[in-house]
């Protein structure tokens, strides 16, 4: 991992949640770290492409990052309020690969997220 990417997670760390990019940037900027923004989103490319942040997209579409957990998992997210929640579920494991198998596929990756409004809102 470069110095780069690692001073990023450790700004994820801090964040606590989801972030953009921008918001990232001005994270690390604020702690008076000199990093430019385009630095950030190849860092963030590279963490996503190794499975080490998961990403969301806001209602307008902005891709938001955070640090994730060691297995897969989906996501299920507040409407209202933004709160994200893993979830793991044999279910839906068990449903993809039914489905992929029904069309003839295989080796099948997937991602889900669940959209609702959580219980404090």
């Amino acid at each position: 991992m470069s110095k780069s990417t690692t001073r990023v997670v450790s700004a994820l760390k801090r964040a606590g949640g989801f972030a953009s990019a921008q918001e990232v940037h001005q994270l690390m900027v604020r702690q008076g770290d000199r990093i430019g923004l385009t630095t950030i989103y190849r860092a963030l490319q590279n963490l996503l492409d190794e499975n080490v942040v998961d990403l969301l997209r806001r209602d307008g579409g902005e891709a938001i990052y955070r640090l994730c957990g060691e297995e897969h998992h989906h996501h299920l997210r507040c409407k209202r309020c933004g709160k994200t929640v893993e979830i793991s579920d044999r279910a839906i494991e068990k449903w993809a690969r039914e489905v992929a198998g029904e069309y003839g596929f295989r080796d099948v990756g997937h991602t889900a997220e669940f959209f609702g409004t959580c219980s404090e809102c």
